[in-house]
């Protein structure tokens, strides 16, 4: 069975569990429900074609363990010092070693736009990532039928979230041409290979609009690759590996910020 695949039985059945744990109703009553959430994407925009999303994860399914003792609130406040335009948040725990206080550390820790990175199926888990303080949600074109992700992408705005669409082929990008989504990520990584293809993901990001706020995930390892699909049209970056393989990923940041600001 291929990863996403995976993912997607573990999440459904941990979705019921979360429904018998906790309603709608009792989510709605989080103090953070109603906050007004932060613009994701005038973050993105704000930082001319240079914008960094940096990510907090502990392992993940491609890596295995690649931070496990990471102290989360150190960490992003160490990404909003260096710069980090937003913060993704890894919200999975069977996958991804996600704790369930790091997203609501993260949120009491910075006043950047978080996006709540998760693999979401349902809206139930819009209503959660409104409900612990989330600004954006991922939604991913690999896992759902296009109609499923634009009932999906709706909801999302009409509880203030702003919506992420990630895509990896031509095809989920003219699937989802007409799709209301706010930014729209290209996945460097071929899911089922692992690899990665920079040129690929250049040809797609030629498929959308120029309007389109292209998001680049997964595999940049150095400045000179993000400066390349800066050039091509992309205005932001997700990265996360890059800078938790390292002691101090804040630290990392501030380099590759030297770098692509010099």
């Amino acid at each position: 069975m291929k990863i996403l695949e995976k993912i997607k039985a573990h999440k459904l059945i941990e979705i019921q569990q979360r429904k018998q744990i906790k309603s709608i109703e009792q989510l709605k009553l989080s103090e953070l429900y109603n906050r007004a959430s932060i613009d994701f994407k005038a973050s993105i925009l704000s930082k001319n074609n240079r914008a960094i999303i940096a990510e907090f994860k502990r392992q993940s399914p491609s890596k295995g363990v690649i931070h496990p003792d990471a102290d989360v609130i150190s960490i992003v406040k160490g990404y909003e010092s260096n710069g980090a335009a937003a913060l993704s948040i890894l919200n999975d725990n069977h996958f991804f070693g996600a704790l369930e206080t790091d997203f609501a550390n993260a949120r009491a820790s910075v006043n950047l736009p978080l996006l709540q990175k998760d693999f979401i199926l349902d809206e139930y888990q819009l209503v959660e990532a409104k409900a612990i303080g989330a600004d954006a949600i991922l939604l991913i074109a690999k896992m759902l039928p296009v109609e499923r992700i634009k009932v999906l992408a709706n909801y999302a705005h009409q509880l203030g979230l702003q919506v992420l669409l990630e895509t990896h082929t031509e095809q989920e990008i003219l699937d989802h041409l007409h799709t209301e989504f706010d930014l729209i990520g290209i996945n460097n990584r071929d899911l089922n290979t692992f690899e990665v293809n920079i040129q690929h993901s250049i040809a797609l990001a030629n498929l959308l609009p120029q309007q389109a706020v292209k998001i680049a995930e997964s595999g940049i390892q150095d400045a000179n690759t993000l400066l390349e699909l800066a050039n091509n049209g992309f205005s932001g970056f997700l990265m996360g590996e890059y800078f938790m393989k390292t002691a101090n990923p804040a630290e990392q940041l501030k380099a590759l910020q030297q770098e692509i600001w010099r």
